[in-house]
């Protein structure tokens, strides 16, 4: 029962017919989405424990870190950096990752937050933090025609989110998703963004496992927004 994750289907064959009006509309007006409460106190606190921890450190984000592996792994793999983990369900974060033994031993310059990630990124740019990496690892891929608003690229935050530069690496099992990502980049920012076939060595989230294991082909963009 773990290798049976199904290929997101859709009856969209490319990328969409309106995301450029929808692009273009985002780019020509500001996002005014008043602010939650609990999410300015959670940014709030992640910077304080980033102050403490390692106030000088380039900063990586795991947006949509779901259970926080992939976070733990990013952590470990740039021991240099400080690593925050955003999700908004309180019950992934908290779930057990591997073993008791790992969970005791999570790296000093990682942090795990739950917020919501629509207000987690216009606060950080409204701080005028920018980042070192920046990881969108198989986010959510709302595979209907109809839901072109709900993926990040087509949503209105996703002009703030690239205004966070750094280098910023998106993967998927859906290659339209990964196309449309790339169209969205090079649409707003006039960078080139390629979607590229990709076999990771090791997983770095139980997604991807599930997905390699399923035998999905894997797609991913990496562009440097610095």
């Amino acid at each position: 029962m773990f290798a049976n994750s199904r290929i997101p289907t859709s009856a969209q064959t490319g990328i969409h017919e309106h995301l450029s009006t929808l692009l273009d509309r985002h780019a020509g007006s500001v996002f005014r989405k008043p602010y939650t409460d609990y999410n300015c106190a959670a940014f709030a606190a992640s910077l304080e424990r980033r102050a403490r921890v390692a106030p000088d450190a380039p900063l990586i984000l795991d947006a949509c870190c779901g259970v926080g592996e992939s976070s733990i792994a990013l952590a470990r793999a740039f021991p240099a950096h400080y690593v925050i983990g955003v999700d908004q369900s309180e019950s992934r974060l908290q779930r057990k990752i591997a073993s008791k033994a790992e969970l005791l031993s999570l790296p000093d310059n990682l942090d795990l937050v739950r917020a919501d990630l629509i207000d987690y990124w216009r606060l950080l740019r409204d701080a005028g933090i920018r980042l070192d990496r920046h990881y969108l690892l198989y986010p959510n891929p709302w595979p209907k025609i109809g839901q072109l608003s709900r993926r990040w690229h087509g949503h209105p935050v996703f002009p703030a989110l690239l205004e966070l530069g750094g280098v910023l690496e998106c993967r998927s099992n859906w290659k339209i998703y990964l196309d449309e990502h790339c169209f969205a980049i090079s649409r707003l920012t006039e960078r080139p963004a390629i979607c590229t076939a990709y076999a990771p060595d090791q997983a770095l989230t139980p997604f991807e496992r599930k997905y390699a294991a399923s035998g999905h082909a894997l797609f991913r963009c990496i562009v440097d927004l610095t």
